[in-house]
């Protein structure tokens, strides 16, 4: 059975578009029985961002070694993963900032990635990452849309195999039907579980 990680960045919680579509992708694969699921709401962990005696503590830990701390514990736990689905709404052209933080969190070298003179690579051991966003504007195809693709990079910074993103957007646009978009958005995710 695979591991599957849930992290859930939907800042509004119920009354996100954005969680109604990761709720009924996660319940669409947890039918499957093919995944040990495991989901971590960002918006109730103790997330701190990186900077003064926080930062310093982790370059400490790294330059001793001690990459099995418990500071460490989201870092192993996404590593150890073997698909990884974030839910996160469009937010000031990319995500909140409270997945960037997260992210921070997770991004260390010698558990997610590694470097030396040749550049980074990845070390996580997974092999999908399923990014699942709603957009209330049209951005998909503008430079303005800066999550999807930082999520994507991020895919191959770690060394994951696949990245797909599960979308809708026009959501708030004049004239357009939501409920029709999500119905969409849905019938993506359907065939995306048929895949994966």
């Amino acid at each position: 059975m695979e591991k599957l990680l849930f992290i859930d960045s939907c800042i509004r919680r119920e009354e996100s578009r954005t969680k109604k579509a990761a709720d009924y992708l996660m319940q669409k694969l947890e039918a499957t029985g093919k995944y040990e699921i495991e989901s971590l709401c960002l918006m109730d962990e103790p997330l701190v961002y990186l900077s003064g005696d926080f930062f310093k503590q982790r370059e400490r830990l790294l330059a001793e070694g001690k990459r099995n701390h418990r500071r460490f514990d989201y870092a192993h736990q996404f590593a150890q993963a073997d698909v990884i689905v974030v839910a996160a709404p469009f937010w000031d052209l990319g995500f909140p900032a409270l997945l960037k933080t997260y992210i921070e969190n997770v991004s260390v070298d010698g558990i997610t990635f590694y470097a030396d003179a040749e550049g980074c690579h990845g070390m996580s051991r997974g092999r999908h990452l399923i990014f699942v966003t709603t957009r209330g504007g049209d951005y998909e195809d503008t430079p303005l849309e800066m999550g999807s693709r930082y999520m994507e990079a991020l895919g191959v910074f770690f060394g994951i195999d696949d990245y797909s993103c599960l979308f809708a957007e026009g959501l708030d646009g004049e004239g357009n039907d939501p409920e029709a978009l999500m119905q969409e958005l849905f019938a993506e995710i359907d065939r995306s579980v048929a895949e994966l």
